[in-house]
């Protein structure tokens, strides 16, 4: 079956098999392979990209089902003078990477967020990315990275310090049948 894609703007044409998904299009057809093969299942989001403007998950697409759509990776997100999308500089600033595996899909997913939401809470983006998993980090740079990108944080401060640990005997009320949330 013959295909063809817009991929980071320029048109890919291939006959490829019914069954090829559109990851394995963007890596072995548009030879760009920062978008990862992490599960084959749906499950890491390491293979999101923009499919028209939205996030997808490109192991839960056919290349068919994209002919003659347009996608976007991560390699696609840089301007052509190599400068880095705010979100990449984002994510570089606020450390929001370690083995760098999930990195692309999780950017990816985080520019789709913000193009929904500009201007999300800390809640807003844990929930905005809780498809796309790190097994790296806390998650914390990657949260303070969004945000740096929507303008809802500090760009250029280091990593987060963690605060003194209280000891001693903790009080606590009685707690609500069922709930667990102390009255």
């Amino acid at each position: 079956m013959k295909v063809t894609v817009t991929v980071n703007g320029e048109p890919v044409t291939a006959d490829v098999e019914d069954r090829m998904l559109l990851v394995h299009y963007v890596r072995d057809v548009a030879g760009l392979t920062a978008t990862n093969i992490g599960c084959d299942t749906t499950s890491c989001g390491s293979c999101t990209v923009l499919l028209d403007g939205e996030s997808v998950k490109s192991c839960t697409i056919l290349a068919a089902q994209a002919d003659g759509s347009e996608v976007v990776t991560v390699e696609g997100l840089a301007g052509a003078d190599g400068e880095l999308h705010p979100m990449q500089s984002a994510f570089r600033a606020e450390h929001g990477l370690q083995c760098g595996f999930c990195t692309p899909g999780m950017v990816m997913a985080a520019v789709s967020l913000l193009r929904e939401n500009p201007a999300p809470t800390e809640e807003q983006v844990r929930c905005g990315l809780e498809g796309n998993l790190c097994r790296c980090t806390g998650y914390h740079n990657i949260v303070r990275a969004v945000l740096a990108a929507a303008g809802a944080g500090p760009v250029d401060s280091g990593p987060v310090e963690p605060g003194p640990v209280e000891s001693g005997p903790v009080e606590s009320g009685p707690v609500e049948a069922g709930t667990g949330v102390a009255r």
